[in-house]
């Protein structure tokens, strides 16, 4: 049977009801259930676990980044799919199932993987320091050929303070592209959009009502279209949200200790993570807190257990053993609070933060940032600063778009812990049979596939 793997970032229970008539009637009549989120409930942890239906400790992938030891480096948001160990669903699926072929929009890992056919962000990076927005394709002449139908992907709906309905809408048309012109057997597409919104406004927040609106247009058109062509859908979520009012600044605790070692560059501080005696690498509700100075072990987590806003400490080994993901995993994984979430600041002084900081810049940062979803209301004529920058990128010269606020107040909405209430739950619907993790959704997608 063919099947089509909807990922609707952020969803649970509680957001299906008025507001998505779509979904909720795809609830109804194939069942939906909640289960039990991954660790980290992050985006790159938890679709490894599906698509390898392993464990962290097998799969390795410890949250969406983390500090490369050999390298020094933080890395965030790396692409390509050989960091993720162990066999792949579509692998598997190849061997068992003749004919068989899939087609992976927009789930991350995407650039390498041995699927048929793939689509994921990808900026071009020319020589002159520009970015210039685009996508990769496999095969690689599919690029062209979606952008000549499609139009270009509108890559600053996909992240940043114009992030919204737009790029989920193109995914969607994407997907619908692929299924006409190819019909692979397992199409996995991912649709961001609600994730946005609840990050920035808070599961509650009387806006979701809009946002849901217009996941929901999006989802259902995209179910009916499938259903049509006697495609079996499955809906799923990665994590639901959490409402969050404490921002915790790790780093500045740990500055504070004389544990950091920072950088001036050109009148800005950075931080040298290879040079520091500990440092904490963010992803939203939880953080990698690498120890280079085994002398302060006890004292690192001394710390992290009495600061106000850490709810727990891990220990990699304990909860992975050794291998992979240990190596990979901070010496303590601190996990926050329910209403509480980490930030990557090191600066005590904005006047001296990073040039990165008010700008969008996944790849650069010692961690996550949420912040990149707002603009910074103490700017004047803020849309006139980005047209500006907008001219000059036309013209094809180079600038700076610091436009986003250094206050992390404006977060209401975050993820990445295991133990939340059912609401906050992620959610599977149109499964024949009862799951408990990520990693039963793997088993779930293989069944409805070999299902004649």
């Amino acid at each position: 049977m063919r099947v089509a793997v909807l990922n609707i970032v952020g969803l649970s229970k509680s957001l299906l009801g008025d507001h998505t008539p779509g979904l909720a009637a795809f609830a109804r009549r194939r069942g939906v259930q909640s289960y039990a989120p991954a660790f980290p409930a992050v985006t790159c942890t938890a679709q490894s676990a599906i698509t390898t239906g392993e464990s962290v400790a097998a799969h390795g992938i410890v949250a969406n980044g983390w500090y490369d030891r050999e390298s020094a480096e933080p890395r965030f948001w790396k692409q390509s799919n050989h960091l993720v160990r162990g066999e792949k669903i579509w692998d598997q699926l190849r061997r068992e199932v003749p004919g068989f072929t899939c087609a992976k929009l927009f789930w991350w890992y995407n650039m390498h993987a041995s699927v048929d056919f793939s689509i994921t962000p990808r900026p071009l990076y020319p020589a002159d320091g520009r970015k210039v927005f685009d996508i990769h394709t496999q095969p690689m002449l599919l690029r062209d050929e979606l952008k000549r139908d499609l139009g270009d992907f509108p890559f600053p709906s996909f992240w940043g303070p114009a992030a919204g309905i737009a790029s989920s809408e193109w995914i969607a048309s994407s997907a619908k592209w692929i299924e006409e012109k190819h019909a692979p057997t397992l199409s996995m597409v991912y649709l961001p959009h609600l994730d946005y919104s609840l990050q920035k406004f808070g599961p509650q927040a009387p806006e979701i009502t809009r946002e849901l609106e217009k996941i929901d247009r999006v989802a259902s058109d995209l179910i009916a279209f499938y259903e049509e062509r006697g495609v079996r859908v499955l809906v799923l979520s990665e994590y639901g949200i959490s409402a969050v009012s404490r921002p915790v600044h790790l780093n500045r605790l740990f500055r504070e200790k004389g544990w950091l070692s920072i950088k001036d560059e050109l009148g800005r501080e950075t931080l040298d993570c290879g040079g520091s005696r500990a440092f904490a690498i963010a992803d939203h509700q939880v953080a990698h807190v690498y120890v280079n100075d085994p002398k302060i072990r006890d004292d690192v987590r001394a710390l992290l257990e009495q600061t106000t806003g850490v709810e727990e400490v891990r220990v990699p080994q304990e909860i992975w053993g050794a291998g992979i993901a240990s190596e990979r995993a901070g010496d303590f994984i601190a996990v926050a609070a329910p209403d509480s979430w980490f930030t990557y600041y090191f600066w005590n002084d904005d006047k001296l933060a990073p040039d990165y900081a008010r700008s969008i810049d996944i790849h650069r940062k010692p961690g996550y940032d949420p912040c990149e979803l707002f603009i910074d209301p103490q700017l004047f004529f803020p849309k006139l600063k980005i047209a500006g920058f907008l001219l000059k990128k036309k013209i094809g010269l180079r600038g700076l778009l610091d436009v986003i606020p250094l206050v992390a107040d404006c977060v209401k909405g975050s993820h990445g812990r295991d133990k939340v209430p059912a609401n906050e739950s992620p959610i599977l619907m149109g499964a024949g049979s009862v799951i408990a993790c990520a990693q039963d959704i793997h088993r779930v997608i293989i069944d409805a596939v070999k299902r004649a």
